[in-house]
């Protein structure tokens, strides 16, 4: 699984095969599910990240309530 985040910086996840500790304090390993990423750590302090998967581009976005959303 491998996707890039385009914000202020670019995050790139590596593969599963890749160990759980060089990745980040923030991101666990699911098992086949894949991994689990803490939002704070995709949002980085912005309200809303652009993700591009598969030649498309998504934008993740925070409310002011908490929750997410996430549009094409």
């Amino acid at each position: 699984m491998s996707f890039t985040l385009t914000a202020p910086s670019t995050l790139r996840l590596p593969s599963r095969q890749v160990q759980q500790e060089t990745v980040s304090p923030n991101v666990s390993n699911r098992g086949d599910s894949g991994c689990a990423v803490d939002s704070t750590e995709l949002l980085r302090g912005q309200k809303a990240v652009d993700i591009v998967h598969n030649g498309s581009t998504y934008r993740l976005q925070a409310t002011r309530l908490g929750k997410l959303i996430l549009t094409k």
